[in-house]
């Protein structure tokens, strides 16, 4: 990727996900046009109410971003994000996000405020760095991708979402319902980084986020993902009680601790069904969105692809964070 530069006066670009009501979308718009306004900064705001427009309003809006030299921002979750990030790196320009989701592991690994206009505000004082993205056949990831029980997971926590609303809690609940129910384990073949494995589980957890697997308790997968690499999580095939040990070790940042887990890192990895299986697609989940892929699935790390919108602030903690871990390994 060519150095990017953003210009001192740039405009920003913003396609905003609505995911809520009308009134809490008209204050996220009032907010964001009030404080770059107030700085004397130009902004265009595309607000999405149908989810199925986003993809194509991120590319009419990125299009126009690099021709006219301004900043492509998303407002939303990591859903969101992943969707007009994908239509930044098509075409070459600077990224800035708004996180607004129920996580928001992105924003918060780049010390980016939950706070909407604290956000905002992060943008005009941050700088441009490059920042590693995560492939699955054509399509990347920011925060992790994975087959197998997640993408069922996921499925049945926006199905709960969108009935009790949209919460942490609710999320917990809905991840505990569908993982202790019943479910099919994958038999794939992996090859990675010039090796075939064999593997039966009931999923394939491919991470680019030091937070959440520092969250989770994968120190070791953390530090690969600095280095250019992804991290793998594939827990193997236990009972509901040990399931749900493993849930519970995850959720208390402990699942590094559990021996009913294979982990690895790799820069390329490539995942096949069986001789004579009859699958040719399999259900993908990207940054929390579910879509199905045709075999065999090709993960793959990109250093450096996204130029993305990094508060200064942000950065110098980012260095600390490093140095930290680099004098603790010393």
């Amino acid at each position: 990727m060519q150095t990017i530069e953003v210009r001192p006066d740039a405009p920003f670009y913003v396609v905003l996900n609505a995911g809520s009501g009308r009134a809490e979308t008209e204050l996220r718009c009032s907010t964001i046009r009030d404080v770059l306004e107030a700085a004397g900064r130009a902004c265009e705001l595309e607000v999405v109410h149908d989810a199925n427009e986003l993809g194509a309003a991120a590319r009419r809006m990125a299009e126009r971003a690099a021709r006219d030299g301004a900043v492509l921002v998303a407002a939303g979750g990591d859903g969101t994000l992943n969707t007009v990030a994908h239509e930044a790196v098509r075409s070459d320009c600077v990224f800035g996000v708004l996180p607004q989701g129920t996580f928001n592991y992105f924003g918060r690994t780049h010390s980016i405020p939950e706070d909407l206009g604290e956000a905002v505000r992060a943008l005009l004082r941050a700088r441009v760095r490059p920042v590693q993205i995560g492939m699955v056949n054509e399509r990347i990831f920011l925060v992790n991708a994975s087959v197998g029980l997640y993408p069922k997971l996921l499925e049945e926590r926006e199905h709960d979402k969108r009935q009790y609303g949209r919460s942490r809690v609710v999320a917990l609940f809905s991840a505990l319902k569908t993982a202790l129910g019943s479910h099919r384990n994958l038999r794939i073949t992996l090859e990675l980084d010039g090796s075939t494995r064999r593997l039966r589980t009931p999923t394939l957890f491919v991470g680019n986020n030091r937070l959440q697997m520092e969250q989770v308790g994968m120190a070791p997968l953390e530090q690969a993902l600095g280095e250019g690499r992804l991290a793998a999580i594939a827990p193997k095939p236990v009972g509901k009680l040990r399931m749900l040990g493993l849930l519970l070790r995850g959720a208390l940042g402990r699942l590094g601790e559990a021996e009913d887990v294979v982990s690895f890192d790799f820069k390329n990895m490539t995942v096949r069904a069986p001789l004579l299986s009859p699958r040719r697609r399999m259900k993908v989940a990207a940054d929390g969105e579910v879509c199905k892929m045709a075999l065999p699935l090709r993960f793959r790390a990109i250093e450096g692809r996204l130029a993305l919108l990094v508060p200064e602030d942000g950065q110098g903690a980012a260095q600390e964070r490093a140095a930290d871990r680099d004098t603790e390994t010393a």
